[in-house]
């Protein structure tokens, strides 16, 4: 009986080494789905991150009740987007619901703080005080590059002359 019972904990006491010890060794698993060639395609770091300036558009001191003058700024915003979309400057841009005075974001593929503002200075809803617009540095998944050409696939196309 004694040595069953010296059997079950010596056996125990090893059981708990091992798992003791194999909680301490660090795991490392390599992902097999790594690809250098479109991690530098899209500019990424050892994480797969980059940075981009974040944009937030929040309401402007500018009111506009004229219908028709609305659609003027709006039109001239929708084209600012797609231009820029387009160059490959802005990586995404969008609408908040429910946001308060916080009504939109643009994501820009620029460096600086500086590049971002030049790129809003083309968008007549801001010139002209509809939307006002603060900016963020911003460090997040480079894979957010492909974004734009993954949106084209899943849009359904517009009609000619048909309301955005």
């Amino acid at each position: 009986m004694k040595t069953t019972r010296n059997t079950i904990g010596t056996f125990a006491m090893i059981a708990l080494a091992t798992i003791c010890g194999l909680a301490q060794t660090p795991q490392t698993t390599i992902s097999t789905d790594y690809d250098a060639a479109l991690a530098r395609k899209l500019g990424a770091d050892d994480m797969g991150m980059r940075q981009y300036v974040m944009c937030f558009l929040k309401t402007g001191p500018l009111r506009v009740n004229d219908p028709a003058k609305r659609t003027e700024l709006m039109k001239g915003h929708f084209s600012m987007i797609n231009r820029l979309a387009g160059e490959g400057k802005l990586i995404l841009a969008g609408p908040f619901m429910e946001g308060g005075e916080f009504r939109g974001i643009y994501l820009f593929d620029v460096k600086t703080v500086d590049e971002a503002k030049k790129l809003t200075e083309t968008d007549p809803s801001i010139k002209e005080g509809y939307f006002r617009v603060e900016f963020i540095k911003w460090y997040g998944s480079a894979a957010l590059i492909e974004v734009n050409n993954t949106h084209k696939k899943i849009e359904k196309p517009k009609l000619p002359n048909a309301p955005r």
